[in-house]
């Protein structure tokens, strides 16, 4: 059961992103996880179960590896925001489906992923105060807005990314991400 499991959430994980998740049904999971439709409700209860697992995946790897650069940074304002601006753009950004799915199917998959993206927003939240806020310069922001807005412009900056075409060059990317954080941190 667990390896048919793991071959739906691989099948998901390129359809949803070459595909989309609208476009991508139980069938089209089940013909290329080499599975029956029967054994993908073993599984799963829906897509959308599906894409949460495939979701949450990515995210909490993510959390991860923006979690150790922002610990392994240099102690300031700046290095914490370069690493884990840069981080975080990285690890997104090396799978273009990884991308696709964080910062477009997400939303294209409705409500049934709004939680998920909520308690994703709050991990990436709590670095963000934890890491950054706790400097000097700091210290007179109100800290959940000021960090819904930076993560915001850092979404809409990966979805141009994700739909341009040719996208931006990831080293002009990352420099427009940490001068906005570095602006709203400083400012």
């Amino acid at each position: 059961m667990e390896e048919r499991r793991e071959r739906l959430i691989s099948a998901a994980y390129n359809l949803y992103a070459r595909n989309g998740f609208p476009d991508t049904t139980i069938e089209k999971l089940c013909a290329a996880a080499r599975i029956s439709n029967r054994a993908f409700y073993e599984c799963f209860s829906g897509r959308e179960e599906l894409m949460q697992v495939v979701y949450d995946r990515c995210v909490r790897d993510n959390l991860v590896a923006v979690s150790r650069a922002v610990e392994q940074a240099p102690n300031t304002l700046l290095g914490r925001i370069e690493a884990g601006v840069a981080a975080y753009i990285e690890f997104v950004t090396e799978d273009p489906r990884r991308a696709r799915i964080l910062h477009l199917e997400v939303r294209r998959a409705g409500d049934c992923l709004t939680t998920s993206r909520q308690e994703a927003v709050a991990g990436f939240t709590q670095i963000i105060e934890t890491g950054l806020l706790q400097t000097p310069e700091a210290a007179d922001t109100d800290p959940h807005l000021l960090v819904l807005g930076m993560i915001g412009a850092l979404q809409e900056l990966l979805i141009e990314w994700v739909l341009a075409d040719p996208p931006p060059p990831l080293d002009r990317l990352i420099g427009t991400a940490v001068h906005i954080y570095r602006r709203s941190l400083t400012a």
